[in-house]
């Protein structure tokens, strides 16, 4: 049976995340227009440093909770890297779609709203009531996906 366009961009997401060196939590994020994939991102440490899959889970041995503090850790979410990939490569995602593996915390969030994404697919939740509330302030549409 072909799936659907939906069911088709969130399985790609799904193989994406099977990239991810996340200890904790895998993320995969594909950025779509015109039923175009124009990027992917995983989460996981910036290139050329070491996985945590490698070194281990910084937030693990500070026992952060999932949700807080954010910006202690060494991976990058996967919509960030797929944003930056399209930047990377010169290509636009203004009007775009984002499907990804989890709800988008607010850094992300904010940066899809800048990004000029329009839409987002997401599946499985995450503690972080903000994001949805500054999407919803900006227009974003967002589907949760079952």
């Amino acid at each position: 049976m072909r799936p659907n366009w939906n069911d088709y961009f969130m399985e790609m997401a799904e193989v994406v995340k099977s990239r991810s060196t996340c200890l904790r939590r895998k993320v995969g994020a594909v950025i779509v227009k015109d039923k175009r994939i124009l990027a992917t991102g995983y989460n996981g440490a910036p290139a050329n440093t070491p996985h945590c899959i490698d070194i281990g889970c910084y937030r693990e041995k500070m026992n952060i909770p999932s949700g807080e503090r954010a910006e202690l850790c060494r991976g990058t979410h996967a919509e960030q890297n797929a944003i930056i990939q399209a930047a990377y490569h010169g290509v636009s995602i203004k009007d775009s779609e984002l499907y990804v593996t989890l709800q988008p915390c607010v850094l992300c969030a904010k940066m899809a709203i800048n990004a000029g994404i329009k839409t987002i697919y997401y599946k499985g939740k995450y503690p972080d009531e903000l994001s949805l509330k500054i999407l919803e302030e900006a227009g974003v549409k967002l589907v949760k996906y079952d």
